[in-house]
């Protein structure tokens, strides 16, 4: 199954599996809703064990695979998309700061109780999966690995970590992808019989409209501050970029937009040689909306859930969580599959912020997508300011990369 049909197939049943949850809460009998509290236990626990491989797993190859091609004008491309995501997600921090206090107001978000005499549902037992490292650690060794591999060009390593990724998103797709809308009507049926759920889907429901607005208003300032760099008027450059956009809704795939997006940068009258060089490579590590769209759940759940984060951390994890986008377009789902490991390692959330995580992100996936490619516009006219006609070739050699 393609990346295209596996997102619309796991964004169905993301919406069935809450809808079903909410439901049964109703009606459901105790002993049986235990039986699926049990099961989240066991699969947030097997994913805390297995996001750590898969950061070095996915991350590493991509790393390495930044070494080849257009020596300096890659580099400063990649600066760019990181920076560019990092921004992103200073804004949502900055919103989050500004309009949760009124937005959300009293609202708390209670994703688990405890005392089993005021309704909480506990596991029929529990199996402890110890990570073989520690996310951080993962991420460390992935970067130190890549970086080497730039320098040392063994076929046999790069070889290795192809198959290796090629493996590991096997048991993705095979294993955690299918079993993921089981976990999230777990969550949502806890949350139901606990008697959290109205006021959770209602400041979340606030949330989700917030991240719609951000992410376009996102694309405007990226526009505006590309056509003042390239001197082109923004608002041509952005109406040019708009069947990108659509076209991204529809796929929630970047992947999948490129030809879309290629084309509509081409009308904005970007080197070819550039625009073949730029696009592609942005689509696997530019995703300035999907930053936005976690950035701001992350701060709602931490406001919500009135916890203890001090600014210094929070800056640490938008700087690690920038890296962690290098290796999102590789996880069908979205980014946030990569950032699970962050905001538990990092930030502390329980495995039911998690899953409420991946609910509220996949169910606006092609929003974060949308933002994502034509974002990648604006960087290929900030670049084209600079290296327009002297990137002969990097097109082909881009192709080759990927």
């Amino acid at each position: 199954m393609s990346s295209k049909s596996v997102l619309k197939s796991l964004l169905f049943w993301i919406v069935v599996a809450i809808a079903a949850g909410i439901a049964c809460s109703f009606f459901f009998p105790t002993w049986l809703a235990r039986v699926f509290v049990t099961f989240n236990g066991i699969f947030f626990g097997f994913l805390g064990f297995f996001v750590p491989v898969l950061i070095f797993a996915l991350i590493t190859p991509a790393i390495a695979g930044l070494g080849k091609g257009a020596g300096k004008w890659l580099g400063i491309t990649a600066g760019i998309a990181y920076g560019s995501t990092i921004v992103s997600g200073l804004i949502a921090w900055g919103v989050s700061a500004a309009l949760y206090p009124s937005l959300l107001g009293n609202q708390t978000l209670i994703t688990a109780v405890d005392d089993i005499d005021e309704g909480a549902l506990s596991p029929y037992f529990e199996i402890e999966m110890e990570p073989p490292f520690a996310v951080l650690t993962g991420l460390l060794l992935a970067f130190c690995v890549g970086v080497a591999m730039t320098s040392v060009q063994s076929a046999t390593m790069h070889k290795f970590f192809e198959e290796f990724e090629s493996v590991i998103m096997k048991v993705v797709s095979s294993f955690i992808i299918p079993l993921l809308p089981v976990a999230i009507f777990g969550m949502f049926l806890s949350l139901g019989m606990n008697d959290n759920l109205g006021s959770t889907m209602a400041a979340f429901g606030k949330v989700l409209v917030l991240a719609i607005v951000m992410t376009i208003l996102l694309i405007i300032v990226q526009y505006l501050i590309a056509g003042a760099i390239a001197g082109v008027n923004p608002f041509v450059a952005l109406k040019n970029m708009l069947p990108a956009y659509f076209t991204a809704l529809g796929t929630s795939s970047s992947a999948a937009t490129i030809p879309v997006t290629l084309r509509s940068t081409l009308t904005n009258k970007v080197d070819e040689n550039v625009a073949g060089f730029v696009v592609p490579l942005c689509a696997t590590i530019h995703l300035s909306g999907s930053m936005m769209k976690i950035g701001l759940y992350t701060f709602a759940i931490i406001f919500m859930s009135n916890m203890d984060v001090s600014p210094a951390l929070t800056l640490g994890f938008i700087l690690m969580l920038g890296i962690m986008m290098i290796a999102a377009p590789g996880v069908p789902g979205g980014a946030i599959m990569a950032a699970t490991g962050l905001l538990a390692s990092m930030l502390g959330f329980d495995d039911n912020m998690v899953g409420l995580m991946i609910a509220a992100y996949i169910v606006i996936d092609s929003f974060g997508t949308a933002a994502n490619v034509t974002g990648d516009g604006a960087i290929a006219l900030v670049v084209n300011r600079f290296a327009s006609g002297k990137l002969e070739g990097v097109h082909a050699a881009e192709e080759d990369r990927r």
